[in-house]
Parts: structure tokens; sequence; C-alpha cells
């Protein structure tokens, strides 16, 4: 019979009876010899007690499947819980591997991180996670990824074999990459030798966490962006300050930033930025970032014409419905759609035109120098391109945005020809939707600072 059994962090207050009864039953008793200073008093006389060093892990398994079948009651021994980065887990391979029939038991004990957590009072209010830096037996890439998870997912993080002497680069790593998700003033706790006399727990913030403080006894703990410093505290709440956006801006801002977390906000312009971040809003696709093409500064320059009360010409009445009312109704702009006229239906039949293509013939005539608004029809898209190529209108810009298969490619390939503002959902992809999406974020580049900082 083997037993696993976690003596916790060091100090018997923090051992369970269970774990207590186990040693005090043992025939055999293996594990560091460092741990066993904290046993010495539940050792019975007559008690083989085996010490091996920090890296002879799997020796110690191997002695322990020896004494068993040599009919022993063994007990390993290991600190915190006896399966949490301890020796059961070894212990149970070679078991397995060696093709005997032997009994295990795994005995729990209190780990490190859960009594940091009642040390430190409420850190782990919320999801958690454990990491060890040791590379020894995971390799570092391995390593690195689990660090990025656990940053990017704001969980609370206790980092097991921080330091020593051979690895002291890896925590400072750690740190670089939680700076990336995480604000430097993120609660941060040393703890050092936990249980045992010499313990001692430094409270620091990850911009200031001093990697030279940080040994192979200590562990530390990182807060989410929720935790915060309580005297002598870290508390965590159970739940996110800002989880319940209730109104349909609260909602759409949380949006906005969720999308925000998730893309590499430097790589491109302010305007162009916040024109794909609209479109990723609406059609919830993250993918749109690269269907969204614009000439130099185009959603600027629209805005600056919009806030001035600039007219605007769209092909059908669903892009004219989609443009928030309460923009035009600030800078006085109009929204002119002539698909419905009566001219429109006569043009069409005249001149064998689609009725989205006359309408916009006709309204180019009477707004040669609005911002024209195409989201449903690519013959609409190729009448303005064509005028305006032939210098016959003079746009504040041209959005693009028409969908479907037939000519759709096309109608957006000739507005990129065009020395003026231009703003395109490429290929076939786009709609009405998109088209007035793209206005609505051109009104409103002034608030695109307040998100993408």
């Amino acid at each position: 019979m083997i037993k696993v059994v976690g003596i916790g962090p060091g100090g018997q207050d923090y051992l369970l009876p269970i774990a207590r009864k186990a040693i005090q039953e043992a025939d055999v008793i293996i594990g560091y010899h460092y741990y066993f200073q904290f046993i010495t008093d539940l050792i019975q006389e007559g008690t083989v007690c085996i010490g091996k060093e920090l890296s002879e892990e799997e020796k110690r398994a191997e002695i322990a499947i020896e004494k068993a079948i040599e009919g022993y009651n063994v007990v390993v021994i290991g600190s915190g819980d006896a399966g949490i980065y301890s020796m059961a887990s070894i212990v149970y391979q070679k078991a397995a591997a060696s093709g005997e029939d032997i009994d295990l038991e795994t005995i729990p004990g209190i780990s490190a991180f859960v009594a940091a957590g009642s040390k430190l009072g409420a850190v782990l209010g919320h999801d958690f996670c454990c990491i060890s830096l040791s590379d020894l037996m995971t390799p570092w890439k391995t390593i690195q990824k689990r660090i990025e998870a656990a940053a990017w997912g704001d969980f609370v993080t206790s980092i097991y074999n921080p330091k020593s002497i051979k690895r002291y680069w890896q925590l400072n790593k750690l740190k670089a990459i939680f700076l990336l998700h995480r604000q430097p003033e993120t609660p941060v706790a040393i703890c050092y030798q936990l249980g045992r006399p010499e313990e001692k727990i430094t409270l620091t913030t990850l911009a200031d966490l001093n990697i030279e403080d940080v040994d192979m006894f200590s562990l530390v703990v990182i807060g989410n962006s929720q935790t915060f410093q309580y005297k002598n505290h870290l508390v965590t709440p159970r739940g996110y300050l800002n989880r319940k956006p209730e109104t349909g801006l609260e909602i759409q801002q949380a949006s906005f930033s969720e999308i925000i977390d998730q893309l590499d906000t430097k790589k491109y312009p302010l305007d162009f930025l916040w024109a794909a971040i609209r479109c990723i809003h609406t059609a919830g696709d993250l993918n749109y970032i690269d269907y969204l093409s614009t000439s130099v500064g185009a959603v600027a320059v629209m805005h600056d014409y919009l806030i001035k009360g600039g007219t605007i010409v769209t092909d059908v009445t669903m892009v004219q419905a989609g443009i928030t009312r309460a923009f035009t109704a600030q800078y006085g702009n109009q929204v002119i759609c002539m698909l419905n006229s009566d001219e429109a239906v006569i043009l069409a039949e005249q001149e064998g035109l689609t009725r989205s293509q006359a309408g916009i013939k006709l309204a180019a005539k009477l707004y040669p120098e609005a911002l024209f608004v195409i989201g449903n029809a690519p013959t609409a898209l190729i009448e303005i391109a064509d005028q305006a190529r032939q210098g016959q209108i003079h746009p504040a810009g041209i959005i693009g945005a028409p969908v479907g298969f037939v000519n759709v490619i096309e109608s957006k390939e000739r507005l990129k020809m065009l020395q003026l503002p231009y703003v395109i959902i490429e290929e076939r992809r786009g709609g009405s939707n998109f088209a007035a999406t793209l206005v609505n974020a051109a009104f409103t580049l002034d608030t695109a600072a307040d998100y993408i900082k």
C-alpha cells in the first residue's frame, strides 16, 4: 500500500488530521529530506525514513514501489497538496508502468496557493489558476503560452517555482507579459515560507514587483483587473464591477471595449480603426478589419464634412433608415434617397436602368458634392464612380458597400481608381447595414479616442 500524503505548506497547524493519521501508521516514509523536519513529532519509533534530494522525485517513487511490493505500508510525503506539483502523479505513473498490483491512495493537503489565499484574505474570490515556472519538466514555450493565456484571461494567478539560482529570468518575462494585459497598479503578493517560522508576506504592485525579492521558497500571487488592497489584505470581488451593462449605450460601449481588447490597435490609423470597430460590431466578426479598405484619412475627411451639415445621398431606403437620426438632427444633415421617386421610375423605364441606378443618377444632378453612400446596388456605385471619374460630379466622399455576386467586385474596383475619399467593404461582402454603420462611424470619429487608448 502506498499513500501519497500532502503535508501542507509547512507547520503542523496546516496538516490535515487524515494526513497525520497516515504518517503515524506508516512503516516507511519517503520524501525530500528537507520536509521531514515538519513531521518529526508524528513519526513513530521504528518507522524507516528515506530522504532524497529535490531532483530525485522518480527515485523516490521507485523506492516506494519496491517497499510496497515487499509488503510495507508506505507513505510518500510532499509539500502542499499531494496532487498539486507534488509526488502523486509520479508515483501513480511509476505504479502503472510497473505492472504490479499496488494499492494507491492520495491524502490531500493544503496547497501553498490556498494558504496564501487565506493569509491574504480574499484574493481567490474569482476564477484563478496556478502556473509553475520550472522548465525542468515542461518546455518554456509551453509555459509561456500558459502565462499569456492567464494574463489575457484575467485570472488571479499563483506562481509556483518562480525563481531559483539557475532560473532567474522567467519571472521577469512573466511580469512583462502580464503588464501587456494588466494595469501597472495590479496588486501582487510575495509569500515567503508560508506556514513556517520564517513566514513573510510582501504586498506590492505588478509594476513595482522586484524579481530579486523572490526565491524558490516564495509563492507569487497576481490579482486580476478587479483585485484591490484593503489594509494588509488583497480582495478580489466575486463578480466584475461593470458586469451588467443595461442600457443600449452601455451594451454598445462594453461591446466596443471587448472588440478593442482583441485588436492590435497600434497597427492602424485611428479613423480606419474606428470604422473597422463599428463594422466588427455590426457583423459580430473580427475578420471585418481585413474586409475594410479606405483611402488615406477618408473617414476623418467624411467626419469633417458631416459635422458641418453635409448632405448624404444613399441608394436605398434601408441605408437612409440606418443612419442615426440623432446625428443628422444635431448637425442638420439631409439624407436623400430618390429610389422610390416618380422621376426614378420614369428614368429607369426610359433608359433601361435599375431603379437604384436611376435614383442615384437623379440625385447626383441635384447634389453633385454630396457624400454618396451605396449599400445595396452595384449599378448605383458604378454610376457614381463613372460620373466622378468623368468630372461630372465632385463628391465629398463615397462609401461603397454593395453586396451580391453580379458586378459587385467590379464596382468597388472602379471606386479605388478615384482620387477622392472612399471607404469600401471588400469583395462580395457589404450591405445596407454596413453602409449605414460607416456613416455613423464617420459621425462619431471624435469619440474614438475615448475607447482607443
